[in-house]
């Protein structure tokens, strides 16, 4: 298949700056695979969408404040994101605007704190170790901001949208985790939400992948087939096990809430579930034979991306681009701060 394939054109202001007003105010387009059939709802109508006894499966991983201002002794501005922790005090952060120093550097938010460069790699990575031997979490909560995607547009510095951003770029059900960027399909949901699905004898489980940045890279080789996917870190729990397994046994409903679930459930082998802590690179892109998932909430995404390959693969090329031409003539909102798509 070619990659070619998952492109098109979306006018620009169909990207979302700003989240909805309320999570659940998004608008939700309703596709089902049996009928074509194509509805234009809202977010708040999903209770309406499901079946008593589905199980919802949603990636609870926290959003660090990934982004990173630094200088140079010099006074240079450097722009950074924390990628992982390798150690307390070490990172390995992209940087952008280094050039070929290896210089010190130091925070733009609190200057005490300094970085010396330990390593270099490929694609503008480096490792850093910093002057405070704290825990990642810590550190990035004084030294860091949220790492929106650069579609959408944000001062650099001293941004007063930063406070809504921390809140709304966040799942309200976020609980551990190191992603760089959010599980977005989870946006729009909120307690009251999730108490209507309750009432109705709707299920939900909770994995954890630590979202990358390479979920977002689009996809440069000519075929899907050349190119080399991202591996990212997930947990099963044994309850999320249980809950899938009993799922499976009763024959009900598996709904993936977001492309980074469906990529922890795809990721298991046919027979059943259990407790694991692992690592992924699945790429699910046309054709391919789906073992678990038989639903997909998820929003509107990138031209090229591997994200776009999955919804691919699940509905099949021709709809998904018939579906995307629809979205787009409705002015849908796209990507992380957009609207949403269920797929049953």
């Amino acid at each position: 298949m070619l990659t070619s394939d998952l492109d098109f054109f979306l006018p620009p202001q169909l990207i979302a700056q700003t989240p909805a007003d309320r999570r659940e105010a998004s608008r939700l387009l309703h596709y089902h695979r049996a009928t074509g059939e194509v509805a234009h709802r809202v977010f708040a109508d999903l209770p309406d969408l499901l079946r008593a006894g589905d199980l919802l499966v949603l990636n609870d991983t926290r959003v660090v404040p990934a982004r990173l201002d630094l200088r140079k002794a010099t006074g240079g501005h450097i722009e950074g994101l924390f990628l992982h922790e390798t150690a307390p005090g070490s990172w390995r952060v992209m940087l952008r605007g280094m050039g070929r120093s290896r210089a010190g550097l130091h925070f733009a938010s609190d200057p005490a704190i300094t970085a010396s460069i330990i390593s270099v790699y490929d694609n503008g990575e480096y490792e850093l170790q910093l002057s405070v031997p704290a825990p990642a979490t810590e550190l990035l909560k004084r030294l860091g901001r949220m790492p929106l995607p650069p579609y959408i547009k944000r001062q650099r510095e001293h941004d007063q949208r930063d406070p809504l951003d921390q809140q709304r770029y966040q799942t309200i059900y976020a609980r551990d985790g190191q992603s760089v960027a959010a599980p977005t399909a989870g946006l729009h949901f909120t307690p009251e939400l999730f108490q209507t699905l309750e009432q109705r004898g709707i299920n939900k489980t909770f994995v954890t992948l630590d979202v990358g940045l390479g979920t977002f890279k689009p996809v440069t080789a000519d075929r899907l087939d050349q190119h080399l996917m991202h591996t990212e870190h997930y947990t099963i729990t044994p309850q999320a096990a249980a809950d899938l397994n009993a799922a499976r046994q009763q024959k009900r409903r598996i709904i993936a809430v977001g492309t980074t679930a469906a990529r922890v459930l795809e990721s298991q082998p046919q027979a059943a579930f259990e407790p694991r802590v692992a690592s992924t690179s699945i790429f699910i892109h046309p054709p391919y034979d789906w073992k678990h998932v038989d639903g997909l909430i998820t929003n509107f995404h990138l031209p090229r991306s591997t994200l776009i390959a999955l919804v691919a693969g699940f509905i099949g090329l021709a709809e998904q681009r018939r579906l995307y031409q629809l979205a787009i003539q409705q002015e849908y909102r796209f990507f992380s701060y957009g609207d949403a798509m269920f797929i049953d």
